[in-house]
């Protein structure tokens, strides 16, 4: 008797890429798609009556994002696996989607046999990055601690509340309605911080608070 198929559904607000995935799917024996959503909103929906094994999850979407419906599907449903499949690259997405609750990240651009691979991987519970992302994170990794001269000025107290929550994945969005601040305020503390640091991005920015014990993945 063969196993039963991974239970797929296919989550993107553009029509034309989830007809796109589903005829790729189609000919893969052991994968079957159970259904198809446009939003977050709908994710959260069809996860519930349709109880899928794997979520193909959009980012960037209408009325609910792909983030946001990572973290309520992992907090209802924690037996789906989600893989989110996306154009973005940013570090403001990649963290997010993975402190959501996010078990793969795979770019759009991927081959259609590394989408493929990475579904069976999570599947398994297996985690996978796109080889982008974890070039990525290697580099920020091994790159070396290099002394550089600091500005004179300290980081301030809300500035180090917003760097303990960059660095446990959060948002502009997720911090600004967890200090009840203004989003445009967020990106100017960030701006602040990464020039106070000399660093160069939020994956710096993070490592750095992990690093200095400012921070922890599991907590303030």
């Amino acid at each position: 008797m063969s196993p039963d198929p991974i239970r797929i559904l296919v989550v993107d607000d553009h029509a034309v890429v989830r007809k796109g995935i589903q005829a790729l799917l189609a000919t893969e024996p052991g994968m079957e798609v159970v259904g198809e959503a446009g939003n977050g909103l709908e994710a959260i929906r069809l996860v519930a009556q349709l109880r899928p094994d794997v979520v193909l999850m959009d980012l960037v979407m209408p009325f609910k994002d792909g983030i946001q419906a990572i973290q309520e599907i992992s907090r209802t449903h924690p037996h789906v696996r989600i893989l989110a499949l996306t154009s973005f690259a940013e570090d403001d997405k990649v963290f997010p989607a993975m402190k959501a609750g996010a078990r793969g990240y795979l770019l759009k651009d991927a081959s259609p046999e590394q989408l493929l691979q990475a579904i069976r991987d999570v599947y398994r519970g297996v985690p996978t990055l796109d080889s982008t992302i974890a070039f990525k994170l290697i580099q920020e990794l091994n790159r070396p601690n290099q002394e550089l001269p600091r500005t004179p000025e300290p980081l301030t107290e809300r500035e180090i509340q917003v760097l303990r929550l960059v660095a446990q994945g959060l948002s502009n969005q997720e911090i600004a309605s967890r200090l009840v601040i203004s989003e445009r305020t967020v990106r100017n503390h960030v701006g602040n911080i990464l020039h106070k640091l000399h660093l160069a991005n939020r994956t710096q920015a993070a490592l750095y608070a992990l690093r200095e014990g400012i921070a922890s993945l599991d907590g303030p």
